[in-house]
């Protein structure tokens, strides 16, 4: 608590006696809290209420884009945690803590992803609301599940911010310790898929002649 002079309106420390401005005894001066004008404070005000809209605005907006799409159903969410064990059991730990603790999975569109024209995909991802979209070509096209580990590591990356030049970049760089290679995966859709567009986003990776398809990381 401070001391206010009831003469001059000076706010003085607790400890006075006198007001150091005029000179006042405080002993019957008003006690009052050293916070107290800037609660009172019309900017502060204005600021508490401005923030607490703006954190309704981005939970509602949240809540929207959960609600406004399915959840997996009970064979969806067994395949998509198998796939995410897979990366938890090849190292990649950063990846499978955002998956596990931070991601909402959906089956379809949020009204957000539907208002956006694409083309087909296997899963999308929402940041930074850390929301992942998984459509049925997810399901469909891989193999296996460490294919399906491989389509939710890249958005994974997405879920970090990363575009689609580093996350296309990642993966294509990391595939082997996924344990998804060539000798395994070279006649899939997906790898295939992967590898063409991954060379179209980073062409620096396939400079190098003396390697199959010119890439740099075998």
């Amino acid at each position: 608590m401070n001391r206010k002079c009831l003469r001059c309106g000076l706010v003085n420390y607790l400890s006075e006696q006198t007001c150091v401005r005029c000179g006042t005894g405080l002993g019957e001066s008003e006690n009052i809290s050293p916070n107290r004008a800037f609660l009172k404070s019309s900017v502060a005000k204005r600021g508490a209420v401005c923030v607490a809209v703006l954190l309704g605005a981005l939970l509602g907006f949240y809540g929207s884009l959960v609600l406004s799409a399915d959840s997996l159903d009970r064979e969806q969410q067994r395949r998509v945690w198998s796939a995410i064990q897979i990366l938890e059991q090849r190292g990649f730990t950063n990846e499978v803590l955002l998956l596990k603790h931070f991601t909402v999975f959906r089956s379809n569109d949020n009204w957000l992803n539907a208002s956006v024209e694409k083309e087909n995909a296997y899963a999308a991802t929402n940041f930074p609301f850390e929301i992942i979209t998984v459509y049925p070509d997810f399901f469909t096209y891989p193999v296996d599940d460490t294919e399906r580990a491989a389509i939710l590591l890249h958005e994974a990356k997405h879920l970090e911010g990363k575009d689609e030049k580093e996350a296309y970049e990642f993966v294509w760089r990391n595939r082997k310790q996924l344990g998804w290679d060539a000798e395994g995966y070279d006649r899939s859709l997906l790898w295939r898929e992967t590898r063409k567009v991954t060379r179209e986003y980073v062409p620096a990776m396939f400079a190098c002649d003396s390697a199959e398809y010119g890439d740099c990381t075998e």
